[in-house]
């Protein structure tokens, strides 16, 4: 089976260049910089036209992953309207102050998401990079439904973190997925593959520098002059990289 590729995504442009470089699937999200945020219901709707499978990054705000009850509901009503818009699954994630996983809200949100739609896919973000005891976190999650586990492996990045990453792919057995993310792209791809990873998320982007900003944007602040675009040439340079793996 041919490694799978998720492109992190946050317009309509960057899904069809994850879509043309060859991305299995797209995590679709709003304001990347903080990490990504939940994002609008109109772009949830157009991003489901498209011909990748749409998954929804469920995160009110940003900063940590404690939530209170009022975030807890925020969370649980942008499920149900990911979920009614048509998207395959949702990307979410809690934690308790000490950094462990909120087990009593993820059990909530996954069986709100399996209630609206059985076949829901459910990925866990990286609010587990987080987590004191990463392997007592993968067999949480495994115990709660998820479908994968989205992490750099308890390192800001992925690439450095390959043991660490094999390590939980070998204890997950199966029972989900265990899916590097975070600085992941073609050029060092190849040792996490030789891990044995079977599927990569990445953001495959270019920065969109200030000469191609509107001025006056840039200006008032209305832009960051460290925009980033999903780039095509990149996300086929990853799919070549990964596909090279069973030649």
């Amino acid at each position: 089976m041919k490694p799978q590729l998720e492109v992190c995504v946050g317009s309509t442009a960057d899904i069809e260049a994850a879509a043309a470089g060859g991305a299995d699937r797209v995590e679709l999200c709003a304001a990347t910089s903080v990490g990504g945020l939940t994002p609008s219901a109109a772009a949830i709707a157009a991003a489901v036209l498209g011909s990748c499978p749409v998954h929804v990054l469920i995160r009110p705000r940003e900063g940590g992953f404690t939530y209170d009850d009022q975030d807890a509901a925020l969370i649980a009503d942008d499920i149900a309207r990911a979920l009614d818009l048509g998207a395959a699954g949702v990307v979410i994630g809690a934690g308790l102050p000490d950094g462990r996983l909120d087990l009593a809200r993820l059990e909530d949100w996954i069986g709100l998401a399996r209630r609206i739609n059985s076949a829901a896919d459910v990925t866990l973000h990286r609010a587990f990079d987080l987590c004191p005891d990463l392997h007592q976190a993968l067999e949480e999650a495994a115990s709660l439904g998820f479908n994968r586990i989205l992490t750099s492996g308890g390192r800001p990045r992925a690439p450095d973190a390959v043991s660490a990453l094999a390590a939980l792919h070998k204890q997950a057995d199966g029972r989900l997925t265990v899916m590097p993310g975070g600085g992941v792209n073609a050029t060092n791809v190849a040792p996490l593959l030789a891990g044995g990873l079977t599927a990569f998320h990445a953001s495959c982007s270019e920065p969109v520098g200030a000469e191609g900003q509107n001025s006056r944007l840039l200006e008032f602040g209305f832009v960051s002059p460290t925009t980033r675009r999903t780039a095509v040439a990149q996300v086929a340079a990853l799919r070549q990289a990964l596909n090279g793996r069973d030649k």
